[in-house]
């Protein structure tokens, strides 16, 4: 015979009746004085309210699962801690379906009504509930500021709905959520801001998101949670697109035995472009076409000099009894440590200027009450300081500006520094008119000078070479008088005062 199904402690659907010891016919007989007694010391036969009709009273606990109510039986008696509603067809919670306000309500359950409308103000008369089970109804978005009113709540089921849509103030004031379930609905994006900074929701250490819509997760912001807080991130039976970095995220996981990739390894799976169905997430490795290389443990790189903190980065939340043990064997157990190696509040490891033995192996023992873990993280060290006073350059690129300058001061040396002396022209150029040499360009870095007669030595042009007629003083602008010209007579070309000359040039360009 197989076992019975268990029932819900306050069901109807079970005896209503306290039964004791059977009569001679095996027929049980109710002990009618005990439930005399019971009925005398419970509080529903006070004057705080009675039980409502097609509803189980016990103590304080009110069960109404499965009674067929459309609505929120009333009244409600003040005392009430424990509310169960679970399993009925309350399609909709109004602001007023508790007339009066149930200061010891702390446990509400609304599950399998068909629930398709929340009120923003329903959660007004219980301000100290704790948990509040919405599960398997028809919501399909969670408004703004839904649950602002409930600061005290502690779990929050809102799995098994039509949820597409999340305002993201449906959370806020919650600062004292460690569950929120949301598994089996239609979220299509990751609701990052629960998470990010710990701000949102201090306390919480499980997040459920598995079976939903989700297509691609930010793994950087996840791979920087803490990996209490990753233990309890489920993310299985989702339509994710395969990727190394998703690899990573998960392999990682496995290496470090979280509870969220162990117990649904099989249900970690993603799409290939050329896979038919759905692969496992942690058979990527080394899989075409993507090639995802193995997981590695957290390998930290610094400098000589450097101070750097190693995270001791564990799954059990809230444990202060750890030590790290050094490369070299030491441990260090306390606070503060030694000159290089300190302990911090945290439990991480603060390493101070940093010297070439320092690289290795650090290994981070934590121990709590029900099992340990050890963590390892791997220090490279490199043999050069990337900050201090003395930085030099590489020498490959110190070689290469020395090179590149050289070149640039000989082509300057070459082409860019004027003749200063007429042996620099040529013999066989005619000099060029006069008239027209002195009113080049003052852009011509070139000083206008005398044609020379070849063979002659070069003179400098000094301020005693003077003309007739200016008493040995050297005229400033002054017009030499062109030396008689020989042959047939050449028509003078007067020269455009905006004539533009060359740089490199002596020979001006008449426009």
């Amino acid at each position: 015979m197989p076992a019975p199904h268990p029932q819900h402690p306050c069901d109807t659907t079970g005896q209503n009746v306290v039964m004791g010891s059977t009569g001679g016919r095996g027929t049980p007989l109710p002990l009618t004085p005990l439930l005399l007694v019971l009925a005398l010391l419970s509080p529903w036969g006070s004057a705080g309210g009675s039980c409502p009709p097609r509803c189980v009273c016990a103590s304080n606990i009110l069960s109404c699962s499965q009674a067929v109510l459309s609505s929120v039986p009333a009244p409600l008696p003040r005392f009430t801690a424990v509310l169960d509603l679970s399993h009925n067809n309350v399609s909709r919670l109004r602001a007023d379906w508790a007339p009066g306000r149930l200061a010891h309500l702390h446990a509400l359950l609304l599950s399998h009504n068909g629930l398709s409308f929340v009120s923003t103000e329903a959660f007004a008369h219980v301000p100290h509930l704790r948990h509040l089970d919405l599960s398997s109804n028809r919501l399909r978005a969670l408004e703004e500021n839904l649950f602002s009113d409930l600061a005290e709540l502690e779990v929050l089921l809102l799995y098994n709905n039509e949820i597409s849509a999340v305002d993201r103030t449906a959370f806020d004031n919650l600062s004292r959520l460690r569950k929120l379930y949301l598994g089996q609905n239609r979220i299509a994006r990751f609701p990052l801001e629960l998470l990010r900074d710990g701000s949102r929701l201090p306390q919480l250490a499980l997040l459920d998101l598995s079976a939903n819509r989700l297509r691609s997760l930010p793994v950087g912001e996840l791979q920087a949670l803490p990996a209490w807080l990753r233990d309890r991130l489920y993310l299985h039976g989702n339509p994710l697109a395969c990727d190394c970095p998703l690899f990573q995220l998960v392999a990682r996981g496995h290496r470090r035995r979280l509870s969220a990739v162990m117990d649904f390894q099989e249900e970690l799976r993603c799409s290939l472009p050329t896979a038919p169905a759905p692969v496992g997430i942690l058979t990527l490795a080394g899989r075409q076409p993507l090639n995802c290389s193995e997981a590695r443990e957290a390998v930290l790189e610094a400098h000589l000099g450097d101070t750097i903190t190693l995270s001791c980065d564990t799954r059990l939340r809230g444990v202060r009894n750890r030590h790290w043990v050094m490369p070299g064997g030491e441990r260090v157990l306390e606070e503060g440590g030694n000159s290089s190696a300190a302990l911090l509040a945290n439990g991480s490891l603060q390493l101070r200027a940093l010297r070439p033995e320092d690289a290795g192996t650090y290994a981070c023992w934590v121990a709590g009450p029900l099992l340990n873990e050890t963590l390892y993280v791997e220090l490279l060290v490199h043999n050069f300081t990337l900050h201090g006073p003395h930085d030099t350059l590489n020498t490959a690129y110190t070689t290469l500006v020395g090179c590149i300058l050289s070149v640039v001061l000989v082509l300057i040396y070459l082409y860019l520094t004027p003749c200063r002396c007429c042996c620099c022209r040529g013999a066989d150029k005619p000099p060029a008119p006069r008239d027209d040499s002195i009113n080049s360009s003052v852009l011509s870095a070139t000083p206008n000078h005398a044609a020379g007669v070849p063979g002659e030595p070069c003179r400098s042009r000094s301020a005693s070479t003077a003309g007739p007629g200016q008493n040995g003083r050297f005229k400033v602008g002054g017009t030499p008088q062109p030396p008689p010209r020989h042959g047939p007579k050449v028509q003078r070309k007067v020269s455009d005062p905006d004539s533009v000359s060359s740089v490199f040039s002596d020979t001006p360009i008449v426009v």
